[in-house]
C-alpha cells in the first residue's frame, strides 16, 4: 500500500490554506501553521473548545530527498496527510464516535507547553520495559512547571 496522496499535485501553501479553513469551519479560534525548514518540522496549532491544539509532523529530510521535485512531492503528501488526519478527527468529533478530548489527546498542549504525547510517551516506554505502571500518569515534578 503506497503512502496516502503520494503523488498529489496540490501545492503546500494550498494544503495549509485548506487547514486553515477547515479549522475556520470548525470554530477553531488562534489557528495557524508554520514550517521550519532547518528544524526540518511543520507545526498546526489551534484553540478549540477551551483546549490549545499542536501538529508537529516531521518534514521529508531533504538529504534523502535533495532539494529538487522528489522533496516538494514529499512535502505535499505530508500536508494532504495531515489535512486528513485532522478532517478525520473533527468528523469523529462532530458525528459524536469520541469526544473532542478523546479524539485530540495527544495533540492537547499542557499549561508547560508540552503535549500530552510528550508527557506520557516516556511513560508508556517505561511501563512496557519495566512491566510496572507508573506511580501517576503525567509529568514527572520536574517537568511540571517546564
Amino acid at each position: 500500500m503506497g503512502l496516502y496522496a503520494e503523488n498529489t499535485r496540490v501545492p503546500v501553501s494550498q494544503s495549509r490554506a485548506d487547514i486553515e479553513r477547515l479549522l475556520e469551519r470548525g470554530k477553531a479560534k488562534q489557528y495557524g501553521t508554520a514550517i521550519d525548514y532547518d528544524l526540518g518540522i511543520a507545526r498546526v496549532q489551534f484553540k478549540l473548545q477551551e483546549r490549545v491544539v499542536r501538529f508537529t509532523i516531521g518534514l521529508p529530510d531533504r538529504k534523502k530527498f535533495g532539494d529538487g521535485v522528489r522533496f516538494e512531492r514529499a512535502e505535499r503528501q505530508k500536508w494532504r496527510a495531515l489535512l486528513l488526519v485532522i478532517k478525520a478527527k473533527l468528523e469523529s468529533v462532530e458525528n459524536h464516535i469520541e469526544g473532542f478530548e478523546e479524539a485530540f489527546m495527544s495533540q492537547i498542549v499542557m499549561p508547560n507547553d508540552r503535549t500530552v504525547s510528550e508527557l506520557i510517551l516516556p511513560q508508556i516506554a517505561e511501563s512496557y520495559k519495566t512491566g510496572r505502571m507508573p506511580l501517576a500518569l503525567g509529568p514527572k515534578p520536574e517537568d511540571r512547571d517546564a
